[in-house]
């Protein structure tokens, strides 16, 4: 099926990502709608997104340059890349267009704000952050009160300093947001007695106001089209390339079944919590054909096994903490510090900051505060939201900072991180049902 040219010139941008990103559509569409889903090719199969609201409204403020940089919700929410931007991505947008693409802006793309921008070469340099990462730069303050202060800095972008900091961030993915306890990747878009509708009309116009660089915020109306518009959406990988369709033999992989989940903020914690988070794939467990796809499939459901209830550290498991159900999001307003973000494990890309804790004198050096520049509290340094695993394929690099390339690197980062002692056999199960969510 071809893809029409829009009327409106504020919709090319996403009309070039879907003729760049070569989805598939399924169904009839319009000149101002794609049909409900769309499927798109990733490492590991296809992935696919599924609209509840029934297509793909290509009026819908989310694809308009509301701002004075020429960007768009869609500039770094791309659909066939998971609804965030991929480094691949970002390089070939980047060759297309010699770095003058939209998203490559100064004010949060380049490694710093003051970066020089005058030629191909200086643009390379300038967003190597984002060509690599894909992270995009978060300028914060430490909060006032806050338990710490800033001593000290080392910046490779002579930029940062005690009084801001750059932090370098992925874009959250704009898809199975129902799925979520707490907005961005440090919780400040969470704002206490209010649900997440509003929250996320709050972060739609903060985003077009800071991203954007918009001269005044969204309408209430826009921003209720936005929000809308993202909620409905629901991304899942459809068809792996060696178990086949994940809809099949019993299987309810992919995102219609997705859409049908129940959620609640809270829902399957506390003491009566379930450690059979994933049961998508329990129709391929067992014994079944001898052919290749048959065992390919028998991984996927062994791999599920072993994220629901290989036990570490005693009695945790994957699915304790990753618990919504089918999901894979966490359910209550947590945040955890893994030690991604501390100065053993820092590179020489990031900024390294010093920070004193001022009634213990504690020192901590982190490439990225986290929560704690929300809280102010010290307890806080350096944790990070869990994301929903969902269409996890589709959007490496993973982790807060894009720290891991691939879903092996982030299964050996928990392995050598909670001494867990995976078998080859499991890594690879694991690994398997993480490429089929």
């Amino acid at each position: 099926m071809s893809v029409r040219i829009l009327r409106h010139p504020r919709r090319l941008l996403w009309a070039l990502s879907v003729l760049l990103a070569s989805v598939a559509l399924v169904g009839a569409g319009g000149p101002d709608h794609l049909p409900p889903v769309l499927d798109f090719a990733d490492d590991s199969g296809i992935a696919r997104t599924y609209s509840a609201a029934g297509a793909i409204d290509l009026s819908n403020p989310f694809f308009q340059s509301l701002g004075t940089n020429g960007r768009a919700c869609a500039t770094c929410h791309v659909p066939s890349e998971g609804w965030t931007v991929v480094p691949a991505g970002v390089r070939a947008r980047f060759d297309r267009s010699d770095g003058l693409d939209p998203l490559f802006r100064t004010n949060d793309g380049s490694t710093s704000p003051d970066a020089d921008v005058s030629t191909v070469a200086a643009r390379r340099a300038a967003y190597s952050m984002l060509l690599s990462r894909g992270v995009i730069r978060v300028g914060m303050t430490v909060p006032k009160g806050a338990e710490f202060v800033v001593e000290a800095v080392e910046d490779p972008y002579r930029f940062a300093d005690v009084t801001r900091l750059s932090l370098f961030r992925r874009p959250l993915p704009t898809t199975n947001l129902v799925f979520l306890s707490t907005l961005m990747w440090d919780g400040r878009e969470t704002l206490e007695g209010h649900a997440l509708h509003f929250d996320l009309a709050h972060q739609a116009n903060g985003a077009t106001l800071g991203h954007a660089q918009a001269a005044e915020g969204l309408t209430p109306a826009q921003q209720a089209a936005i929000v809308d518009f993202e909620g409905a959406l629901y991304t899942a990988q459809i068809r792996d390339s060696r178990a086949g369709e994940l809809v099949a033999a019993g299987a309810n992989g992919g995102p219609r079944a997705l859409a049908d989940q129940d959620f609640f903020p809270g829902i399957n914690s506390g003491a009566g919590a379930s450690r059979l988070v994933f049961t998508l794939f329990d129709a391929w467990a067992g014994p079944g054909g001898t052919g290749p796809v048959d065992e390919a499939r028998r991984a996927v459901a062994r791999g599920q096994a072993v994220f629901n209830s290989r036990a570490f550290l005693g009695s945790f498991t994957c699915s304790a903490c990753h618990n919504a159900p089918n999901a894979g999001s966490q359910s209550r307003m947590i945040f955890v510090d893994l030690g991604l973000a501390s100065e053993a494990r820092r590179t020489p890309d990031l900024p390294l900051y010093t920070l004193r804790c001022l009634s213990t004198n504690q020192i901590v050096r982190t490439t990225d505060p986290g929560r704690a520049l929300v809280t102010g509290r010290c307890a806080d340094i350096g944790a990070f939201k869990l994301p929903t695993l969902r269409g996890l394929a589709t959007r490496a690099p993973y982790f807060h900072h894009g720290g891991a390339a691939s879903l092996d690197d982030v299964v050996s980062f928990y392995d050598g991180r909670f001494g867990i002692g995976f078998t080859p056999a499991e890594k690879a199960d694991l690994l398997a049902f993480l490429r089929s969510l």
